[in-house]
């Protein structure tokens, strides 16, 4: 499992994205909410989800949940 966390900025579509930890492009800390430990990026984009409707993966850390 891995440590998530998700900005509570959006970016340039509207979307919170979601993000690893060990992350090279974390936002600042001010701007991350954490989702703490998930099994895959789907899961972090659901627990995202509890707190923003628009959510999509990092295309660095969670190119697999990346759609926007």
């Amino acid at each position: 499992m891995e440590k998530y966390c998700v900005n509570t900025g959006t970016d340039e579509h509207g979307y919170h994205e979601v993000h690893k930890n060990s992350c090279d492009h974390l936002p600042k800390p001010e701007h991350r909410q954490d989702l703490g430990s998930c099994y895959s990026c789907s899961d972090a984009l659901n627990k995202a989800r509890d707190y923003y409707e628009f959510v999509d993966g990092c295309y660095y850390c969670c190119l697999s949940c990346h759609k926007h």
